[in-house]
């Protein structure tokens, strides 16, 4: 039997051609929707954070987190899983994760003109055309983020990419479904001994992806017949026991024969390897719209293994904290625009569980008071030494840890 994925453009009738599809085939619909729960139930990953991989906007965290990477893993596991079944049509992002080896796969593109889209999103939206022309090029752009980091490939319709692509304001839902229909009863399209074998590897790299990514570190993996081949492609200072501690990991991993792990052609630029402590507070940010002393601040702080994110004025902090959610906000108290303490009072009233430390040169007992009632975790002076500020927020990681274990 044979699987089918579906990647199309916005406003290009997809959801009357998959219906025409799965009542032609009797196919089961699997959606990015479905996909993304089950990785979240994999991961502990919230679902929304995991769609925000599908897109090209990455948290500021991410390099302290590997929330992007531990999410793309998740999904290929998802993915994997349901690979072991037949008779699917899968329909979105998540698709295009499906490796060009497994080969009982028929990939299919929807797109039209961009005059039928926009009449499309016009009638849709209410809105008037430039304002369509809008949404469609947002949209677009999404698309294009997410194949070219998967294919290398700046337009998302190109149809080296794709069994088949069909226009689908020159072509109804029936004949393209009656057109899939014909392809999927072609051998070269059924399942066969080594696309079973590909399945299994794919179920196997994702797993290993996974146990890598709970460590802390990011690597190609590859798997060919259930050997593992591992590619560091930053520069490392111990590579022998980089590699030693990525085999270690990798083996333990279900269905893992052998691992070998290497370097690759990005190894010998000047980024330098490293893997991520998640027992670390990961997820500072700091808030002051001083920038020199922000940033000096924020050096000082790394030198101690606390890295951070800044931002210059409490109206980027509220946003971060809604995307985002930092466990600890260093907060500065004058600021041009929202001040800290509306930041505090609103971070305090949507996000209760970030802890904040208000860091002030400009403070009065007034202030303190008032900060602290609304449930700061500490109201500190910049004069403060900077291992008294550490330990301040060791501790408030420390209540956050404790809260998530109750």
């Amino acid at each position: 039997m044979s699987i089918i994925t579906l990647f199309s453009g916005s406003y290009c009738n997809k959801d009357q051609v998959i219906q025409e599809v799965c009542s032609k085939t009797g196919y089961r619909l699997i959606s990015d929707n479905e996909i993304v729960s089950e990785a979240s139930h994999l991961s502990q990953i919230p679902e929304e954070k995991i769609k925000r991989v599908f897109s090209n906007k990455t948290s500021v965290f991410n390099r302290l987190t590997r929330e992007r990477e531990r999410s793309l893993a998740h999904l290929r596991m998802a993915l994997a899983k349901k690979l072991m079944e037949d008779k699917l049509i899968i329909s979105g992002f998540a698709g295009q994760l499906i490796p060009r080896d497994i080969n009982h796969v028929l990939r299919v593109c929807l797109i039209a003109d961009m005059e039928s889209r926009i009449g499309a999103a016009c009638q849709k939206h209410h809105v008037e055309q430039p304002e369509a022309l809008k949404i469609i090029h947002r949209e677009d752009e999404r698309c294009a983020a997410w194949m070219y980091m998967l294919h290398d490939s700046i337009n998302p319709w190109n149809t080296a990419l794709y069994d088949i692509s069909f226009p689908t304001d020159k072509t109804s839902p029936s004949e393209i479904s009656e057109t899939i229909t014909e392809n999927i009863s072609k051998s070269v399209i059924k399942l066969a001994g080594r696309s079973k074998e590909a399945v299994k590897d794919f179920n196997i790299a994702a797993g290993v992806e996974i146990a890598l990514a709970g460590k802390g570190h990011t690597v190609d993996v590859e798997v060919c017949g259930g050997s593992v081949t591992l590619t560091i492609n930053n520069h490392v200072f111990m590579l022998n026991r980089l590699e030693e501690e990525l085999r270690d990991i990798a083996i333990q991993v279900e269905g893992v024969k052998s691992v070998e792990a290497k370097v690759g052609p990005g190894y010998y630029q000047t980024d330098v390897y490293r893997s991520q402590d998640f027992k670390a507070p990961s997820k500072i940010l700091l808030v002051d719209d001083e920038k020199k002393y922000v940033q000096t601040l924020s050096k000082r702080l790394m030198m101690r293994e606390l890295e951070s994110a800044v931002v210059y004025d409490g109206e980027s902090a509220l946003e971060l904290a809604r995307e985002d959610e930092p466990d600890v906000m260093i907060l500065d108290l004058r600021m041009p625009g929202i001040d800290g303490i509306e930041v505090l009072r609103s971070v305090k009233k949507n996000k209760p569980e970030i802890e904040v430390i208000v860091l002030t040169s400009q403070g009065s007992e007034t202030d303190k008071k008032t900060c602290m009632e609304l449930g700061a975790f500490a109201f500190l002076s910049k004069s403060v030494d900077i291992e008294e500020l550490s330990n301040t927020i060791k501790a408030a990681r420390d209540k956050i840890h404790a809260k998530r274990v109750e």
